[in-house]
């Protein structure tokens, strides 16, 4: 896979067979720690004592950030190899209050706006995921959701700290990327936010997975990964944070030139069962964000 600079044939497999690829060892764990010390400072509580995590999990919006570049070069060039290079990124920040937990979205950075699960659902056996497991879902509440969306154009995981197994691992089913992808392309018009039947989507799947790894771990999933949190029965803290990543224009699945299709663009073809596909959006891009007028990546001194 020459045409890749972080990738490997094994990567480019995942990400066409399963739907996600895992880039081990993306970020020094050591770069994290002052972000998950502040952490615990905001939140009021003690890594050392339980009897203060007043919360079995909690999401944090971002305070402190970083470009994606200086903090793991492998990450951040393992995410141009997957949209297709820098020159692809929306470059502007997003504005986003009132949507999720993070309040802004900047395809270049990565921040502690982590999403730390401490013992939820400690008090019950563990369950592996299922369709009857609860909270499956498609990433994306603020946006009208097409077969080329550039909205959430990738589900990423950080792992901060370790992520066990049943520490609060990040459930998929793989093969719900097949489904979805069938979905928005029998739905030109679009599917509004709230309009998946997502118990529905994941009754037809037969592939279900729980996500682990290590401290620095990079998680690249593909954005119709229909996915849910777990369990975390360790009672081991567990950090992470889910960057969304935003394309300039929507995908292209009908480029002249077959070799320009990027990595993203041509898995969603495979997973249509096609090798290009004249996509015409039917109805209006609706979003409720807008941009902030500030530029993703700051002018040099």
């Amino acid at each position: 896979m020459g045409k890749y600079r972080v990738l490997t044939d094994e990567h480019v497999r995942s990400f066409l067979d399963k739907g996600y690829l895992v880039i081990r060892g993306a970020l020094d764990p050591a770069q994290a720690q002052p972000w998950i010390d502040r952490a615990y400072a905001r939140l009021g509580y003690s890594p050392t004592d339980p009897a203060t995590w007043a919360k079995d999990i909690v999401w944090l919006d971002h305070e402190s950030h970083a470009l994606i570049r200086d903090m793991s070069p492998a990450a951040w060039g393992a995410l141009l190899d997957v949209v297709g290079g820098e020159a692809r990124l929306e470059p502007e920040v997003y504005d986003m209050p009132n949507t999720g937990h993070f309040t802004s979205v900047n395809s270049f950075e990565w921040s502690d706006a982590f999403i730390v699960n401490f013992r939820r659902g400690a008090d019950q056996p563990w369950q592996p995921p299922s369709p009857a497991t609860k909270g499956w879902h498609k990433d994306g509440s603020y946006f009208r959701h097409f077969l080329d969306s550039r909205e959430q154009a990738l589900l990423t995981i950080v792992c901060w700290s370790d992520m066990r197994h049943q520490g609060g691992g990040t459930f998929v089913a793989p093969d719900s990327v097949r489904i979805i992808a069938r979905l928005l392309a029998a739905h030109p018009e679009g599917i509004p936010a709230g309009g998946f039947d997502f118990a529905a989507i994941a009754a037809q799947c037969t592939q279900f997975e729980e996500v682990t790894g290590q401290a620095g771990d990079f998680v690249i999933l593909h954005p119709f990964m229909l996915h849910a949190s777990s369990q975390n029965v360790l009672g081991l803290p567990r950090f992470m944070s889910n960057p969304a990543i935003i394309l300039k224009e929507p995908m292209q699945f009908n480029r002249p030139n077959p070799d320009d299709f990027s990595l993203l663009e041509r898995a969603t073809l495979h997973y249509l069962g096609l090798e290009r596909l004249d996509f015409r959006a039917q109805h209006a891009r609706e979003a409720v964000w807008w941009a902030s007028g500030r530029p993703a990546v700051p002018a040099a001194a």
